[in-house]
């Protein structure tokens, strides 16, 4: 094998362990918020399973609808953790 290229992806190895770790320290900081998200700016799948990707939903303010935001926050917004948002789905079905 060419040492050039053992030695590029090596590199390239080093540089992409060291971008990960930023994004993970990130999602420490960062909590997911149900029940504030507007039409098509949620974050990711819903708590139905009606849908698997970002900016999907239908509708706004939806109790299974999420969006991430800082920790500690999602309280001030007038959202709801995950266990409260299906008790609310719960309460509706």
């Amino acid at each position: 094998m060419n040492q050039r290229l053992v030695v590029s992806s090596a590199f390239a190895s080093v540089l992409a362990l060291g971008l990960a770790a930023p994004a993970a320290a990130q999602d420490k900081e960062k909590e997911k918020c149900f029940g504030i998200a507007k039409a098509g700016q949620n974050d990711c799948a819903n708590l139905a399973g009606t849908h698997g990707c970002a900016g999907e939903s239908k509708v706004d303010f939806h109790p299974a609808e999420w969006k991430y935001v800082a920790k500690g926050t999602c309280k001030k917004l007038k959202g709801m953790t995950e266990a409260e948002a299906q008790a609310k789905l719960q309460k509706k079905s």
